[in-house]
């Protein structure tokens, strides 16, 4: 199978609305059943490490980190996985195509879990969205608070995720840094900025009408927003979406990745299994490459280090998610004594 395709087809697994698992050769096992209620302890894949550490960074029982460490005699890089599966699904261990390659090289790594869209509608979180990505920053600053514990090398930090994972790693690496120096919280007082981040399959935007201008058949992201069908209209979920344009617009802006570009932004990779057909339908257009081209225009005007992937692109330095982590992590270590 083709690298950049097995990456991809593992970043997507369990997608709750849209993708489908494929098969693969790291899967020893039928994947499990997903149980009826969340479990952070659940896992459709058998992963081909087992964590050095599993602990709570919150008090919902989904705000879990599994941290696996390099072996090292000086802190060690660290890669910070962020699941897929449309904020609804998934879990930790798609981290697992990732993980050896990761170890291999002398980089630390955390899968994170975190609460889905329905955790944070019964929390009373609004819109949504804002608890599995401010989650997921909490999880990298109680990381980095244990840099001295788990020999980490706080400044050498990348973000990967596939589909909503990678929505929110690109979110985490636009975003001003979210650290309070002046929390009585020392785990507050950690940063979120990052190295790099690398993605496959994002979703760049939650604008709709980016979306339907990129990719005409879009129909995603409504729910990150708390919208949903409506029986009694007879319209789609999307069009709901589009029409509530205006008035969520404040959120859009707080939460869509394109907004957030910023000079000062950490380089990014985004990878995509299939070429794009700008302002064509889709086969897939939750994870369409069009996402891909527009937030590399946006980088690219921003002066940000952007590498786009897919099948036949121009250019290409790392072919795979993992290669250019590797090459922004370990280019500047410093030389052992």
């Amino acid at each position: 199978m083709n690298p950049l395709r097995f990456l991809v087809a593992a970043a997507f697994s369990a997608c709750a609305l849209h993708a489908a698992e494929p098969a693969t050769k790291t899967a020893a096992k039928t994947p499990a059943a997903a149980p009826a209620v969340v479990d952070p302890e659940f896992r459709k894949y058998p992963l081909p490490v087992e964590p050095d550490e599993n602990v709570a960074y919150g008090p919902h029982r989904m705000q879990k980190i599994y941290f696996w460490r390099a072996k090292s005699d000086r802190p060690t890089p660290l890669l910070f996985y962020i699941h897929g599966g449309g904020w609804n699904g998934g879990d930790r261990s798609v981290v697992r195509s990732m993980l050896k390659p990761a170890l291999e090289a002398g980089i630390s790594v955390v899968s994170v879990e975190y609460r889905n869209i329905k955790d944070s509608t019964a929390d009373g979180l609004v819109p949504p969205v804002k608890g599995p990505m401010t989650d997921c920053a909490r999880a990298l600053q109680f990381t980095r608070s244990k840099a001295k514990e788990w020999n980490l090398d706080k400044s050498r930090v990348a973000l990967a995720g596939g589909s909503a994972g990678a929505c929110t790693s690109l979110w985490i690496a636009f975003h001003d840094d979210l650290a309070d120096p002046n929390s009585a919280d020392p785990v507050a007082r950690e940063s979120t900025r990052v190295t790099c981040a690398a993605v496959s399959g994002a979703q760049t935007t939650l604008d709709p009408r980016q979306m339907r201008e990129w990719t005409p058949n879009s129909k995603y992201g409504a729910h990150a927003f708390g919208i949903t069908w409506d029986p009694k209209k007879k319209t789609s979920t999307f069009d709901l979406f589009l029409a509530e344009r205006e008035r969520i617009l404040p959120w859009i802006r707080q939460y869509s990745p394109y907004e957030l570009v910023t000079p000062d932004d950490p380089p990014v990779g985004l990878f995509y299994s299939t070429a794009p057909n700008l302002g064509k339908d889709e086969k897939d257009p939750t994870h369409t490459a069009n996402f891909g081209v527009k937030l590399k225009e946006r980088c690219d005007a921003a002066q940000v280090r952007c590498a786009l992937v897919y099948p036949g692109a121009p250019h290409v330095v790392h072919a795979t998610d993992s290669d250019f982590i590797k090459a922004h992590l370990l280019k500047q270590l410093p030389e052992a004594k």
